[in-house]
């Protein structure tokens, strides 16, 4: 696996552990967008992979609902109190990876080049006359507006 690029969002909110957004390029052919890189605290900054929040039907109309969610977003019913999927650890699942690497070095791979562009772009944007990378193609600049 190569990366051939790599592009960050950097995020300015000191209240929250998330430093960054990261699209990755693999081979010049497969972009894998929305990866976050968190601050881990002592064990340094983490990536993590683009996921999705896991919903559940409704038994009463089939509408879509967070596992969290005490009733129905659609029709209003009490939803059943134990639902979802647990894993290993026996806690229920909020959310699924929607790509991750399969390989423990394809892990470490991506982890040390997604911090590496972080690195990169963190430095850039301590020089003078920084002018943030724009990315058009996605919708990174909400995130700031829903987030404070």
């Amino acid at each position: 696996m190569n990366i051939t690029e790599v592009r960050v969002k950097l995020i300015n909110d000191p209240r929250d552990k998330l430093r960054a957004f990261a699209t990755i390029t693999i081979d010049d052919c497969l972009v894998i967008r929305d990866l976050k890189i968190i601050d881990g605290g002592p064990k340094g900054l983490f990536v993590a992979m683009p996921s999705r929040k896991m919903q559940e039907r409704c038994p009463e109309c089939a509408g879509k609902n967070s596992i969290r969610a005490r009733f129905c977003n659609d029709c209003g019913a009490r939803l059943p109190e134990h639902r979802g999927e647990l894993d290993q650890r026996g806690k229920v699942r909020l959310y699924a990876d929607i790509a991750h690497p399969i390989h423990k070095e394809s892990r470490d791979t991506v982890q040390r080049e997604v911090v590496r562009g972080y690195h990169v772009e963190l430095d850039r944007s301590k020089q003078a006359g920084y002018v943030e990378p724009t990315f058009d193609d996605l919708d990174y600049h909400h995130y700031g507006e829903a987030t404070g």
